[in-house]
């Protein structure tokens, strides 16, 4: 029995040790509030600020959007339009799904089988982001992303993201240096992460999504060695509701499916939801070891019967069982 025990405890720690290191970025993900990378409040010069001349800039001068084609719908050209005009000097490039699909046959073709399989076009959409930004260099933006401000200040960081809720980074709005090692670093593992997940949400999400974004990032934060290769965060307050925010944001996100409700209150509830995880591990844990230690007691009280020579000297109607002699 104690034996037994021990081996069933062995084998629950290695299944653990293993679930806990294959999810452990995802969980520090939680306590992540961004706060060593952040763009202090105070480094943003306020629009039409003299400062911002003397800024330095490292990011070239290029927007970059995509779509499906030249026809951007009705409810996001307004938000296309306030950029554009804002960004008179600024080269914009709107990559379409077949100029998506020449540059990464042209420029990377190993990634070209890839890029057809997406069974999702949001899943190419992502991916080609990180490729352009890697290749040329830029800011990209989302469709549904309006500019309230020019974006000069923050051309003046070699990379930058920005922060979304609950925890995490979000893809709808970065800058980039060409060939910032972060963005061939997030190029690189774009194969390892193609999964399919079978929830739509969840594949594109840790596929190619945000949420990829935010472990390749965590990850990356490790190898960080100097200003060139850090990655600056954008926080909510320099791009939410405020007077000096860079972007406002219009309606959106037409990929997401009916999955992704529960995956928004899930991401709402976030600390309920790992509770019950954990809460539900432990259950299972508990009926396994007690599915475990019936069934081996049941195999321990059957040999006890059965054989002859077995562990206890006494048998079930208490008499002591004698050793047999030859006559």
């Amino acid at each position: 029995m104690r034996r037994g025990l021990v081996l069933f405890l062995l084998a629950n720690l290695v299944i653990l040790g293993v679930l806990v290191h294959s999810v452990f970025t995802l969980l520090t993900l939680l306590f992540e509030d961004c706060s060593a990378d952040a763009i202090p409040a105070i480094d943003i010069p306020a629009p039409n600020s003299e400062q911002i001349a003397h800024l330095p800039q490292y990011i070239p001068r290029i927007i970059h959007q995509t779509w499906a084609n030249e026809s951007i719908p009705e409810k996001w050209q307004e938000a296309q339009k306030s950029c554009l005009k804002l960004h008179g000097d600024y080269e914009y490039k709107l990559w379409t799904n077949e100029k998506s699909r020449e540059f990464i046959q042209k420029e990377y073709p190993w990634f070209l089988e890839t890029y057809d399989n997406y069974p999702y076009a949001i899943m190419r959409a992502d991916a080609i982001r990180y490729f352009i930004l890697s290749f040329y260099g830029g800011v990209y933006l989302d469709l549904d992303d309006g500019c309230e401000r020019r974006l000069d200040p923050l051309l003046s960081y070699h990379a930058w993201l920005r922060k979304t809720v609950p925890t995490g980074i979000s893809n709808d709005a970065m800058g980039s240096v060409p060939k910032h090692p972060f963005f061939l670093r997030v190029i690189d593992n774009l194969q390892k992460y193609n999964r399919n997940w079978q929830i739509p949400y969840v594949t594109v999400m840790y596929n190619t999504g945000p949420l990829f974004l935010s472990v390749v990032w965590k990850e990356y934060l490790r190898s960080v060695t100097t200003e060139e290769t850090r990655v600056r965060i954008l926080m909510p307050d320099e791009y939410g509701d405020k007077p000096w925010r860079f972007f406002g944001v219009y309606k959106g996100n037409s990929w997401h499916r009916n999955d992704a409700k529960a995956i928004f209150w899930m991401g709402q509830h976030w600390m309920l939801v790992t509770f019950l995880g954990f809460a539900l591990a432990g259950s299972l844990y508990t009926c396994g070891f007690l599915i475990y230690r019936r069934l081996h007691l049941r195999n321990t009280n059957y040999n006890a019967r059965t054989s002859s020579s077995g562990f206890w000297p006494w048998n079930r109607n208490g008499y002591k069982r004698l050793v047999k002699h030859e006559v």
